[in-house]
């Protein structure tokens, strides 16, 4: 291609240029150049339009975040008045009135006593920051040897060096090189993998589990244990009850800092500001953020810190020290404009108590596709949920041709109005906070047609 940049292009021009020129997340190498992804041109509420014009329910809500919807100019306004009041600034040596204001409102809006508030770009270095956060903290209070974090298999933490090393999600670790001497990992806390146990005993095995590898690696030497409140991009995996209180006491036996990674259950996913206390019942020492503090219009993320931690190394006790991580984009003014925007919006408009009211009957639509064949199991909380689909239900184990089954489901539901979240064998919705019953009922339908169509190819032998 040799269009100049600015001019208008058609289409298939765009495809082109990003066939030629992009390198997107997760891309298939040897495919590389081959194809492009799909191509949207804009989005209206919880659907999306794509360049030729066909609409679709937009399930995933972007990555988990579109929670307002799409096309809101109550967004769009203040990211344009703010960019022209000050579009800039360093926040190394100024600060502006949307990051302050921001700050102050997330703070009355976390459990307990996290009311101080690091902005930083995305999740990914919302976890790092809180990471180094706790390594800063350690070495300030002479505990230099105390720097292990302990993560689940199956959790997704980031894509920095050192949050992917957290990150037990083993399919996006060949060919990096991921730090892991001082990183380990327990079950997941899923229980269709518990071995046949009910949920109490269940329970008592992931508590023993965590109690053992902290003696193993040594109560001196555990910093971290750093958790979402349900296992997100592993699959929707929901904790027995009391799972995050007993692990939270755990830690505070042994002087443990608990991270809640809230970057997909944070503002209004799970029908609360935050998940950790209302809807998991526990108030961690650090709840890290990103996606839907701005609806996902623009990129923002960061972590809520305790006063109980903070006091241990500031004023008298600060030794000297200066917690100098920090980004370019740190309290970016437009960014912190969007996200009290955003706030505003589910303010006024209830989404939270929609989200409460509304997500009963998201769960029962989705759990009535229990009765086909290729569903193994429903879960869901809040407005989020996943149906995991096996050839054989009754299986623990995931093979390669589950994993096709569920890019089969996609590509059919895609034809029908529908964009899944494939995760291999799972089928992730986790559509705007805004989406109605009769939307539901549209979304459910095609999800129910898709999985058919794949059983139905399967049964033909047309997928193998």
């Amino acid at each position: 291609m040799n269009k100049a940049v600015g001019s208008q292009w058609n289409a298939t021009e765009m495809e082109e240029a990003a066939r030629r020129h992009l390198l997107s997340p997760s891309e298939a190498m040897e495919k590389l150049g081959q194809s492009a992804r799909p191509l949207l041109a804009r989005g209206d509420g919880i659907y999306v339009i794509d360049a030729k014009g066909r609409r679709l329910i937009d399930g995933p809500a972007g990555m988990w975040c579109t929670q307002i919807g799409y096309n809101r100019h109550e967004i769009a306004d203040a990211i344009a008045e703010q960019a022209l009041r000050l579009a800039y600034n360093s926040p190394w040596y100024t600060t502006n009135s949307p990051s302050t204001e921001l700050a102050a409102r997330i703070a009355a809006l976390t459990p307990g006593d996290l009311n101080r508030v690091f902005f930083t770009t995305d999740g990914s270095t919302a976890v790092d920051s809180a990471l180094r956060f706790v390594e800063f903290y350690n070495n300030v209070l002479g505990s230099p040897e105390k720097k292990h974090i302990i993560v689940r298999r199956e959790g997704y933490h980031g894509s920095t060096t050192l949050t992917a090393a957290c990150s037990g999600r083993v399919g996006n670790w060949p060919n990096f090189d991921i730090v892991s001497d001082r990183i380990s990992f327990i079950s997941s806390p899923n229980i269709r993998l518990g071995g046949g146990k009910d949920e109490a005993a269940f329970l008592h095995f992931l508590v023993e589990e965590f109690r053992q590898e902290i003696a193993r690696v040594g109560a001196d030497k555990v910093a971290v244990f750093l958790a979402e409140p349900l296992l997100a991009s592993g699959g929707v995996i929901i904790p027995p009850k009391g799972y995050h209180a007993r692990f939270k006491a755990v830690c505070e036996e042994h002087d443990i800092v608990y991270i809640s990674d809230e970057v997909v259950t944070g503002f209004g996913r799970c029908g609360e500001w935050f998940a950790s206390e209302k809807v998991f019942g526990v108030i961690p020492d650090i709840i890290t953020f990103a996606k839907g503090v701005t609806s996902g219009y623009v990129p923002l993320g960061g972590f809520a810190i305790s006063e109980h931690l903070l006091d241990k190394v500031s004023g008298e006790n600060a030794r000297g020290s200066n917690y100098s991580n920090g980004y370019t984009y740190s309290g970016h003014p437009v960014s912190c404009a969007a996200a009290l925007a955003n706030i505003a919006v589910i303010e006024k408009d209830g989404i939270l108590e929609h989200v409460r009211d509304i997500s009963g009957y998201f769960a029962e639509r989705l759990q009535g596709l229990a009765d086909l064949p290729l569903v193994a199991n429903v879960r869901a909380s809040g407005l989020v949920g996943c149906v995991e689909c096996l050839v054989d239900p009754s299986s623990p184990d995931v093979t390669d041709f589950d994993k096709r089954i569920g890019a089969r489901i996609d590509a059919h539901c895609a034809e029908l109005g529908l964009i899944v979240r494939p995760l291999g064998n799972m089928c992730v919705m986790s559509p705007a906070l805004i989406i109605t019953r009769d939307q539901i009922d549209d979304m459910i339908d095609i999800l129910r047609q898709g999985i058919e169509r794949a059983a139905a190819e399967i049964k033909r032998g047309e997928l193998v």
